[in-house]
């Protein structure tokens, strides 16, 4: 384990798995502490005992991105342990989309409960904790979106998401990388760097037809979680490049 990043602390929430969970191993790795957060409190001490156990400095709290009181009690409880967050990766997602239905007939539901934990819990969890953010010396926001949430690539025949159209997930992640570039332009007087990242297309329980490993799915955050001080903010990447909007 490194040690280059020891000071450091990092939240990133739906972390109990998939790519939230190695992103989590990889940032320990490092030597950052990573506080491995998931709507249920039982599966991310599970999840973090795992890391636990290869010596890494991972410990559980629980965080429901959709959940107004579970969100302040995660940010009372960093308040109270470190004082201060140094990384927040909003890796939290879902999918709800009927890929079987054209986007005219995917339910209203699906709509619903997509945007709530896509981008409405992104935007909550963010905002509680900015002031956590704003006390470390150079604090990283990184928000998981999607290739999917391409407009320039959803209207070019030639792109390979064109024929792709879950309308509720890919809408959600739009609006995740409109929210970056506010966000990035309202900081971009500070030390606070915030980005959008794609992680591929990987083999997860959320998307059984992945061909990346999960290593590599979870390198683009871990990337982003880590920039310099000359890193770029405001902008959606993958694997270092720069993706269009």
């Amino acid at each position: 384990m490194s040690t280059q990043h020891a000071s450091k602390i990092a939240l990133i929430t739906g972390a109990t798995r998939g790519i939230g969970f190695e992103t989590a191993r990889q940032l320990s790795t490092a030597g950052v502490r990573v506080l491995l957060a998931g709507r249920d409190h039982g599966k991310a001490v599970e999840a973090a005992q795992k890391l636990q156990a290869d010596g890494l400095p991972v410990e559980a709290i629980a965080l429901d991105v959709t959940g107004d009181d579970s969100i302040a009690a995660a940010v009372e409880a960093v308040t109270r342990q470190h004082g201060k967050l140094d990384i927040l990766v909003n890796n939290a997602g879902i999918f709800r989309d009927d890929a079987s239905r054209k986007p005219s007939e995917q339910s209203l539901d699906a709509w619903r409960e997509t945007f709530e934990t896509n981008l409405f819990g992104l935007v909550a969890v963010t905002q509680a904790f900015l002031p956590l953010l704003g006390k470390a010396p150079a604090a990283r926001i990184v928000n998981l979106s999607s290739v999917l949430g391409s407009l320039a690539h959803h209207n070019d025949p030639a792109s390979p998401i064109y024929d792709f159209k879950v309308p509720a997930y890919n809408a959600s992640k739009s609006a995740v990388n409109a929210w970056t570039v506010h966000l990035a332009y309202e900081l971009r007087d500070t030390p606070i760097k915030v980005n959008a990242v794609h992680p591929g297309s990987v083999k997860t329980d959320m998307n059984a037809h992945g061909d990346m490993e999960i290593e590599q799915g979870a390198s683009t955050s871990v990337a982003m979680a880590l920039l310099d001080e000359h890193g770029a903010t405001g902008s959606f990447v993958h694997l270092g490049e720069v993706l269009p909007w």
